[in-house]
């Protein structure tokens, strides 16, 4: 079983990131071949990033509980859906601290982004791409943009334009593609 982390990319209070993010986890349970777990950056208060060395370098010895906390929870992951807001023409800094503080634990994994906001969210996936890049993770080219998220769902959580439900099965296809291909490719010992 390939194991797909979710991560809602805000803490924000009447966030759209539950919605969203419940959303896509149910789209991705659907495919047989996979697990879901939905990562709440709320669960993980961090503080910002302030260790003396960069993760790459710490071994996993961080000086914040719940920072280790969040570190083997990402560890745990095969793939990861990153629900990713715009704020600002960018992404929350919640999101990106969060990105932060793992590094080994990403590597050679592969990323899908769902965001929403301005122009769909489509700039805070631009920056974020570049910081998965940094981080050796593997960003598919497909994406979900929500245009309007705040009038895109019903009040059960599900699109009114069944459209998205299409763009989220062709989404996940290829993260579950790139999620078992790197999955193995992990497995074969150098």
């Amino acid at each position: 079983m390939l194991k797909i982390q979710v991560i809602l990319g805000s803490t924000r209070p009447n966030r759209m990131s539950e919605v969203v993010g419940k959303w896509i986890a149910n789209q991705a349970e659907k495919k047989s071949e996979v697990k879901v777990e939905i990562l709440d950056l709320r669960e993980y208060p961090m503080p910002f990033f302030n260790e003396p060395m960069p993760p790459a370098m710490l071994e996993g010895k961080y000086s914040d509980k719940v920072v280790t906390k969040w570190v083997k929870k990402v560890a745990e992951g095969d793939a990861y859906i990153i629900v990713a807001p715009e704020y600002n023409h960018g992404s929350p800094a919640v999101l990106k601290n969060a990105l932060d503080y793992p590094y080994s634990e990403w590597n050679k994994k592969p990323v899908g982004f769902v965001s929403y906001g301005g122009v769909g969210g489509a700039r805070s996936v631009e920056q974020l791409r570049q910081t998965v890049i940094e981080l050796q993770m593997a960003p598919i080219r497909n994406s979900v943009n929500i245009m309007g998220v705040w009038q895109a769902f019903d009040e059960k959580g599900q699109p009114k334009d069944p459209k998205l439900n299409d763009f989220a099965g062709a989404f996940l296809d290829q993260l579950i593609w790139w999620g078992k291909a790197l999955k193995q490719a992990r497995e074969v010992k150098m």
